[in-house]
């Protein structure tokens, strides 16, 4: 009975431990299994990453440019802090903000991009750039220059000034960077150009004989940078108003876009146009430059050459062909080589010695700051350009003059109360100048008195002289010759007579008296005017 006790409970032991023993290693399997099942659903939803880094253009700009990336406005969901628009901080040095890339149906994440922006090329700004490049972030990031057609004179400059401060950056890339930097240009090479895939993600089609490489033309890839890189040219609608106002042609229109094309064809660069509040390429070439690429609806890059505002240059499209078949005449082998000429000068360019009112310089250019820069190599581009592209200012002061030593049409006004100073002073002058003026006019005016007074007295001794020549003005009335004098001396004594004897009341020989008296002084009046006729003879 013991026995049979004990063989149960060692049975019934052995059989409890090693059912323990399997139920752990179940679990711990499970375990294993959810936790690499949870890691590979979590990387699977962590979003992909990239970056752009915005140079140029303002603070307005480039929040524009951040607008339109966005497209906050098909963005269709019902939680609103989600459609909140992330913060824009780009006032002052680096800038930074974010947005997440949907897919067409606007409800999956695609990839979330970071914006760094810079709108000054400044070599102090150079160190604020390094620590964005590292072997993972470059092939994830794109290089976008915003361009304004409000100023397209200066696009050659800025566009220069620009590489030149990217130049002295990747060139301090450490070697590992190096490296990266090749591989990525070599995909970009290959890239709608025959490689595995285009730049809308479909896959390249093969040539007849079975080959998918093809050469590089003339001009091509010369001088890439090491990332890829897309101009931005804002405000399209302004072409009209160039039209307009500067008279500028097709041709001139023209020879910015070729100029344009034949640069950036040398650093395997994409360009496009835009016009604020009108719908664009713009995104589908960002991202697709990015890689990105929506998983429900394709949508295919197209190039534009057509449309004179709405120009859209993919990578690996261009060519100097079709740059010359734009507009005949335009030397794009000159302007290519001029390009490399312009890329070898120092950064920072140094000055030469001008005023600091911005004098113009030998070829009479001036930079933005109103300080002078040295004088264009030999050959520039950007020499080349501007004389094409000439500023309307400057125009506007040739016309002028040359000896103007200006080269500013605005005039700077003066502070307030320094413009109200100056002007008391004028009126404390005029005020003065009117005091003398009085002062003087007060000192003479006796002696005017007396010599009106002179003239006065001339005049009647003169006409003294005159009666006293022609003798008595005599008259005949009614055949009775009657001395004039005699008549009016008789009248004013009569007028004297019935004045001093008038009744204290009103009687008919008050009215008697007062109409004889009308009579007289009519009389008297009469007589006088035959007095004063000078010269009238004596009858």
């Amino acid at each position: 009975m013991a026995a049979n006790t004990n063989r149960y409970s060692t049975y019934t032991t052995a059989s409890v431990g090693s059912g323990t023993d399997s139920k752990n290693g179940d679990k711990a399997e499970k375990k294993e299994l959810w936790n690499s099942m949870l890691s590979s659903v979590a990387s699977g939803r962590r979003l992909p990453e990239k970056n752009i880094i915005l140079l140029g253009g303002t603070v307005d700009s480039q929040r524009e440019f951040f607008e339109t990336l966005a497209n906050n406005d098909l963005r269709r969901t019902l939680d609103r802090n989600a459609s909140r628009m992330p913060p824009v901080a780009n006032s002052f040095a680096l800038g930074y903000t974010y947005y997440d890339v949907l897919d067409a149906d606007q409800e999956d994440t695609l990839a979330r991009i970071s914006l760094y922006t810079l709108t000054s090329p400044s070599a102090a700004f150079a160190s604020l750039l390094r620590p964005l490049l590292t072997p993972q972030s470059i092939p994830n990031t794109l290089i976008v220059v915003l361009l304004d057609w409000s100023e397209p004179w200066k696009w050659m400059r800025q566009l220069r000034e620009w590489i030149l401060l990217l130049r002295t950056v990747l060139v301090s890339l450490s070697d590992e960077c190096e490296e990266t930097m090749k591989e990525v240009m070599l995909a970009w090479r290959d890239r709608g150009r025959g490689g595995v895939t285009n730049l809308d993600g479909t896959a390249a089609v093969p040539t007849a004989d079975g080959e998918m490489d093809l050469p590089v033309g003339p001009g091509e890839w010369t001088d890439e940078l090491g990332l890829p890189l897309c101009v931005v040219c804002q405000n399209a609608e302004k072409m009209e108003y160039l039209e307009k106002t500067q008279s500028w042609k097709e041709e001139e229109f023209d020879v910015v876009l070729q100029f344009l094309r034949t640069t950036l064809l040398r650093h395997g660069a994409s360009l496009i146009y835009t016009t604020p509040s009108v719908p664009s390429q713009l995104p589908t070439l960002i991202h697709s430059s990015l890689g990105i690429h929506s998983l429900l609806k394709k949508q295919p890059l197209k190039h534009n050459v057509i449309d004179r505002d709405k120009v859209v240059i993919p990578p690996n499209w261009d060519s100097w062909g079709k740059i010359r078949v734009l507009r005949d005449g335009f030397d794009v082998d000159l302007v290519s080589n001029g390009w490399s000429i312009d890329l070898d000068q120092p950064f920072p360019r140094p000055q030469s010695n001008g005023s600091e009112n911005g004098i113009e310089d030998g070829n009479g250019e001036v930079d933005d700051d109103n300080e002078h820069v040295a004088d264009e190599p030999e050959g520039s581009t950007v020499a080349l350009y501007e004389e094409s592209v000439q500023d309307p200012s400057m125009d506007a002061l040739q016309l002028a003059g040359r000896d103007t030593h200006s080269t500013a049409l605005e005039v700077e006004t003066i502070d307030t109360q320094t413009f109200l100073g100056q002007q008391l002073k004028v009126l404390d002058a005029f005020k003065q100048k009117n005091e003398e003026t009085a002062r003087e006019e007060s000192r003479q005016k006796p002696h005017k008195k007396m010599d009106a007074d002179l003239v006065i007295d001339d005049d009647q001794k003169a006409d003294a002289r005159v009666l006293e020549h022609i003798g008595p003005v005599q008259f005949n009335m009614g055949g009775i010759q009657v001395d004039a004098d005699d008549m009016v001396q008789r009248l004013k004594e009569r007028q004297a007579f019935g004045s001093s004897s008038q009744p204290e009341s009103p009687t008919d020989e008050e009215a008697i008296d007062s109409t004889s008296h009308m009579d007289t002084e009519n009389l008297q009046a009469f007589f006088h005017g035959l007095m004063n006729r000078r010269g009238a003879p004596a009858r």
